[in-house]
């Protein structure tokens, strides 16, 4: 067993590349694991970098300067967001405050409903299942309560640290698009000579998460509009925030579309009742959610997403673990880096070993 440890030790180790990329992944990892609070407006400019990296190329190709092309596509950019901001958000926040009155009453709705059960189920649902259930949902309910009075505490600090991204992101977005060369060359120095299997992994990292990206982002907004729209079209109310809260769940992809399909449900329940009409609703959600994940996804992801859906669901639980919020969002890109890793570092071409 030792004989065989040692043989793979010097099989996968004593390629100098190899090590270097080993101590570089591991040191990213440990920075981003420890020190993930200070660095998320730089994350969140990086996303919007690469994001608008493909208009700025374009731009350039077209012969403008490349400063000049930064600072149309940041501009135009941020006008859009803004305006998309001031119609959505306090549609959003109106919709969520009716929500939350009206949320006892739909408990309240769902309480009958779920004391009918044994009737219509006998045998198979008692009412002590049905009192437990109804305990625990009750005090869920509490737990939710008091977070959100924990969060309207915490408005103040969360103002600030808003105020701190809209000036900080912006600016640094706008210096990473027109100095990408200077800040590229920059980092590349900071290597070690014995980078080749750095750069293979790099550019075929560099590529898929702009893809992603890109596509991660389209995803949401036809996903959410096109939700937005039939909610509406069933006269559903609170169609803005569920329209939202649909496009936003394909950022955990399989267990957002299951965990959004609660307040969904609940919604037309409590509005439309056991009728025809939910029925349809109903209906209408599931295709939606059968066209993102049957012909949306594959046709914005068809270079980035190859992997099995339950790698994607364990790098999503693992990465979200680790690095919350931007664990899930890059989850496939980093379970797609642990792939590239790996088929690079197995591929890797060593000399025989000597003859005895």
């Amino acid at each position: 067993m030792l004989d065989w440890l040692q043989k793979w030790y010097k099989n996968k180790f004593s390629d100098p590349q190899v090590v270097t990329l080993f101590l570089m992944l591991l040191t990213g990892f440990f920075a981003i694991y420890w020190l993930s609070g200070m660095l998320a407006p730089v994350l969140v400019a990086i996303v919007f970098a690469y994001l608008l990296e493909w208009p700025v190329a374009r731009l350039t190709r077209f012969g403008f300067n490349r400063t000049i092309s930064t600072s149309v596509v940041v501009l135009g950019f941020m006008s859009i967001l803004i305006l998309l901001l001031m119609w959505v958000v306090p549609i959003a926040w109106y919709q969520g405050r009716n929500l939350l009155r009206d949320l006892p009453q739909m408990i309240a709705l769902g309480r009958t409903y779920l004391l009918e059960l044994p009737e219509l189920l006998p045998g198979m649902v008692g009412e002590d299942q049905i009192l437990l259930l109804m305990q625990s949902v009750d005090e869920r309910v509490m737990t939710f309560g008091r977070t959100v009075l924990s969060l309207s505490l915490g408005s103040i600090v969360d103002l600030v640290a808003l105020l701190i991204y809209l000036v900080l992101v912006p600016v640094m977005v706008f210096f990473m698009l027109k100095d990408k060369t200077e800040l590229s060359n920059g980092f590349v120095q900071f290597l070690p000579d014995e980078r080749k299997l750095i750069t293979q992994v790099w550019h075929e990292m560099n590529v898929q998460i702009m893809n992603y990206i890109r596509g991660k982002v389209l995803e949401i907004v036809i996903v959410g509009t096109v939700s937005y729209a039939v909610f509406s079209l069933f006269g559903l109310n609170y169609a803005m925030l569920l329209g939202l809260l649909v496009g936003f769940s394909v950022l955990i992809p399989y267990i957002g579309a299951a965990v959004v399909t609660l307040p969904v449900a609940t919604v037309g329940l409590f509005q439309l009742g056991l009728t025809p009409e939910f029925g349809y609703l109903l209906l209408a959600y599931g295709i939606i959610q059968a066209l993102d994940g049957n012909v949306l996804v594959p046709l914005l992801f068809s270079e980035v997403v190859d992997l099995n859906p339950v790698y994607i669901i364990i790098a999503v639980l693992f990465f979200g673990g680790l690095f919350g919020f931007w664990g899930i969002f890059f989850a496939i890109p980093l379970a797609s880096l642990v792939k590239a890793t790996a088929k690079a570092w197995s591929t890797r071409v060593h000399p025989a070993d000597p003859a005895d």
